[in-house]
């Protein structure tokens, strides 16, 4: 073995154990990007795709199921969140791809069949040869039950293909948890061999300064990661989003005690507050703008007292609550996907993953609280690819809280700014990937090695 076949067998990469797919056998609806993105997870069998919302992640998915199916044989199952799963039925039936949709193992078909995360515990997992997570963002959590669940129970599940949007740049765990589910490599391994402990705080992480390069390029060797399709070198024809219209609707509040003035909010405690006090103001405001319109508008709270007052002051709206039956919840939000319900009322916890509500450019926030992960996902229902109108976000606060709008503008800059970086940081990798070209890796030698004085010999 010469020493620059050592050095490459030393690279830490995902090893290929999946199917090479000929071009032909794929749906013709495929664009280039999603044809060569499918082929490549195939080949890999266990993989991530980590696409911008918009790009066609439930088209990937099921045509990845499709062809472990027709070439395999084996049966494949997607777990989805609640409403998800009627919504791929729905969209792989446009291309001619059946998925069953199953409560549990009586229901199961030979095939494709999509469950939702819930049921898990009503499956034989065993008996499926590939497992699909729609909104794989629910391993983000790093002791969750249901992250711990899907990697404990599916670890033996021979073919896995994990879909969502972009990561955090900053969710290190959230990757972790990917490659763990993948049977890449532990979370905790991926910690301890490019990660350091920052400041001595066991719960804060960052990257070793000489591992950046090679956890990038690690992580590209099972996933691929792109906003756009001119990420991985392909033409982004009729992938232009509109203008997102951001506004920000300011109640008034009275001055407190002897203060002449109203005195802005500081703290996290002193911004609840705030919000609990000032709930019939920003309800009356919300009311009046959503109540203004007969276009569909979709209106995010956080409060149950909140979404209860909602619900009693806009007309033809429909309220969907954490406690509401899982039908209640399905039904919503499928009809509002149709055009039936005008006016929906709910939480980004609740809707905030996974829905597709192109038909829909008003909404707005009855209040934000500090996630600003919650908030984006939660825009991005309707501002994403496919979109024709231009977005009005409305952010309907009080006016202690202060300019909420300069914050969350701030906060989406360094997102972006941060996301662009990491995806850049496997872009040219994962072209290579892709698009099957060979990225070779330069081993030679560039500098010549100093022996110090005291150790040279005579």
């Amino acid at each position: 073995m010469t020493y620059n076949d050592f050095l490459k067998n030393k690279i830490i990469r995902a090893v290929p154990a999946g199917i090479d797919i000929k071009h032909n056998l794929l749906n013709n609806h495929l664009k280039d990007f999603q044809r060569d993105v499918v082929i490549w997870a195939l080949k890999k069998g266990k993989a991530a795709i980590f696409a911008g919302t918009g790009l066609g992640k439930t088209f990937m998915q099921c045509e990845y199921g499709r062809m472990i199916y027709q070439e395999l044989k084996k049966d494949v199952m997607i777990f989805a969140p609640l409403a998800v799963s009627k919504q791929t039925v729905n969209e792989a039936a446009k291309f001619g791809i059946d998925v069953n949709i199953c409560l549990d193992d009586s229901d199961t078909k030979h095939g494709i069949n999509i469950t939702n995360y819930e049921r898990l515990d009503k499956f034989d997992i065993e008996k499926f040869g590939a497992i699909i997570l729609d909104e794989s963002s629910i391993l983000k959590s790093q002791t969750g039950k249901v992250r711990t669940d899907l990697i404990n129970r599916l670890n033996k599940t021979p073919y896995k293909l994990a879909c969502t949007a972009t990561p955090a740049p900053n969710d290190y765990m959230e990757l972790g948890n990917h490659a763990e589910f993948l049977n890449v490599m532990k979370a905790k391994e991926m910690l301890s061999t490019f990660f350091i402990h920052d400041s001595g705080q066991t719960q804060k992480w960052r990257l070793k300064g000489h591992a950046v390069k090679d956890f990038w390029n690690w992580v590209a060797s099972w996933a691929v990661m792109f906003t756009k399709p001119s990420d991985l070198g392909y033409d982004n024809a009729g992938y232009d989003l509109p203008p997102a219209n951001l506004q920000q609707v300011t109640v008034k509040t009275a001055a407190k005690g002897n203060s002449l003035f109203v005195v802005e909010a500081q703290t996290l405690q002193e911004r609840q507050r705030a919000r609990k006090n000032t709930i019939d103001e920003r309800i009356k405001a919300t009311a009046d703008l959503v109540n203004s319109s007969d276009e569909q508008w979709l209106i995010w709270c956080g409060l149950n007292e909140e979404s209860d007052k909602l619900h009693k002051n806009i007309t033809d709206s429909v309220e969907v609550k954490g406690s509401d039956t899982s039908e209640h919840k399905e039904k919503s939000m499928i009809g509002f996907a149709s055009g039936e319900v005008k006016k929906l009322i709910t939480k980004p916890s609740i809707a905030g993953f996974g829905m597709n509500w192109q038909n829909c450019h008003n909404m707005v926030f009855v209040g934000l609280n500090d996630s600003f992960e919650q908030y984006y996902q939660a825009v991005r229902r309707c501002y994403r690819y496919g979109q024709d109108k231009p977005v009005n976000v409305y952010i309907v606060t009080a006016d202690v809280e202060g300019q909420v709008i300069e914050n969350v503008r701030r906060k989406e800059h360094d997102f972006e700014k941060m996301q662009h970086e990491m995806i850049s940081a496997t872009q040219e990798i994962t072209k290579g990937n892709i698009t099957h070209k060979v990225i070779n890796v330069d081993f030679s030698h560039k500098d010549k090695a100093i022996l110090p004085k005291w150790i040279e010999v005579a």
